[in-house]
């Protein structure tokens, strides 16, 4: 069990996100007022945000989607952020991590094409011209599953060349001379990357709603 935990360090950290993300859901859960603090006012305003964002974007017909992809959001933001804390790995610098993330975001989006249209969903894969039919399936097809491609390597790459980059410093010039420029740029495209997973599989989303044309 060592041995395989070892070689999966990102199956770890995933877990201890979850329970990261489940005990700070407990504690908010248990400290929520009328009359809200600090930290309650700014969560409010970031969740509210977020998902007045996306209702412009999809219509009221999304906001079922807002609790997924607000979890995606919560979730890569961080294990994103444990590249920070030494001794920590982030599992999105993990390429298996950001595929398994991508699958749910993208399918998801199907499910809701599917879900709005039901078999007339095919229609968004065949195109306006009936004699080019399949060709246009063949295209989307291509073009939906490099969807997923597009989400699994930007985050990956991301992370990894983040954590490549922060890995040389500390050889170079040692654990408490790495600059914090370096440091701030981290959270910088933590949060970046966690923005672009929660909008790109919100415009999937508003596509599948939309009538096939």
């Amino acid at each position: 069990m060592e041995d395989w935990a070892a070689a999966h360090p990102q199956v770890t950290y995933m877990w201890l996100a979850m329970v990261i993300l489940i005990v700070l859901g407990w504690i908010g859960g248990k400290s929520i007022s009328m009359v809200p603090n600090t930290a309650q006012n700014i969560f409010e305003v970031v969740i509210s945000g977020l998902e007045n964002f996306m209702v412009g974007i999809t219509g009221e017909e999304g906001r079922k989607s807002f609790p997924l992809l607000l979890t995606i959001f919560l979730f890569v933001l961080t294990v994103n952020l444990m590249g920070l804390v030494p001794a920590l790995y982030p599992p999105t610098a993990n390429i298996n991590t950001t595929l398994a993330q991508a699958i749910i975001a993208v399918g998801w989006s199907h499910v809701i094409g599917l879900q709005r249209h039901g078999v007339k969903y095919i229609k968004h894969f065949l195109g306006p011209v009936k004699a080019l039919m399949p060709l246009f399936f063949i295209i989307e097809v291509i073009g939906h599953a490099a969807r997923e491609l597009s989400l699994t390597l930007r985050l990956f790459g991301n992370m990894m060349g983040h954590e490549l980059v922060v890995g040389i410093l500390l050889m170079l010039a040692g654990a408490f001379l790495v600059p914090l420029p370096i440091m701030l740029m981290g959270i910088l495209v933590a949060l970046i990357q966690a923005i672009v997973f929660f909008l790109l599989p919100t415009m999937y989303i508003a596509g599948a709603i939309e009538e096939a044309h």
